[in-house]
């Protein structure tokens, strides 16, 4: 039943993009969870992620018009430079400043830089796989909760959909672990607090590297050019000149 509440009809545009999406105040991290009702679809489900006001936004409806968003750039995109894809994408008023979208990001923004760099032949169907995949194994706070950062899975369901890998063979699983592996230790070293801005760029790096060792191709990657931008946004504080992409006085 749709939770009787005036926010609940909140216009698209009306939607925060940091803290809480239907009010702008700070949530509350949960280590046990609650239930709660989606504001804006009236899901009930039982979450680890809301507003002390008594908001909460399911996933699906915290994402809305995201993954079209990241889809269409992905594909129309000609760009080789996995970062600056995915710093175009994460700059779209239709992204939130953190979140599992980023986690398709990373799979789209990756998979679409190998497209342009055509050593590979990816088509437009691997990369939407890819993003569906990082898309299903990823949820809000998880992170934190369980140690599985979406954002570590959306690069490994990359490599996955480019070595064509399953539970049943052995090379291609073993090395899509090893990717997965190598981005969640990366990130872990970003952490304090979490930022998915960060993490995608991070993610990518793993990549970059990934790809000259397990595929022989070198991604023109500049790191060194981005700035963030993204500072005064951060719901949790930004970690300041710790982070590789604190802008430079």
């Amino acid at each position: 039943m749709k939770k009787p509440c005036c926010e609940a009809e909140a216009k698209e545009e009306e939607r925060k993009k940091e803290n809480c999406m239907v009010c702008g105040g700070t949530l509350e991290y949960l280590s046990e969870s609650i239930s709660v009702v989606c504001n804006y679809c009236g899901k009930e489900e039982t979450g680890y992620i809301h507003c002390p006001k008594g908001h909460y936004v399911c996933e699906i409806c915290h994402g809305k018009g995201a993954y079209d968003v990241v889809k269409d750039l992905a594909l129309s995109t000609k760009s080789k430079d996995p970062m600056a894809i995915a710093e175009t994408m994460m700059a779209h008023p239709n992204i939130p400043m953190l979140g599992c979208e980023h986690a398709y990001i990373t799979a789209a923004a990756f998979l679409a830089s190998m497209k342009n760099q055509g050593t590979l032949r990816i088509t437009h169907d691997k990369i939407t796989e890819a993003m569906q995949r990082a898309r299903d194994i990823s949820k809000s706070g998880y992170c934190g909760l369980a140690g599985t950062c979406g954002i570590a899975s959306g690069l490994a369901s990359a490599f996955s959909v480019i070595w064509g890998a399953v539970c049943e063979k052995d090379v291609e699983m073993s090395k899509t672990l090893h990717v997965m592996a190598r981005a969640t230790d990366a990130i872990a070293a970003d952490a304090g607090p979490c930022c998915c801005k960060s993490f995608v760029r991070t993610a990518l790096g793993v990549g970059y590297n990934a790809a000259k060792e397990y595929l022989n191709v070198n991604l023109p990657i500049h790191r060194e050019r981005i700035s963030c931008f993204y500072v005064k946004r951060h719901p949790h504080g930004c970690r300041g000149a710790k982070c590789h992409y604190f802008p430079k006085k």
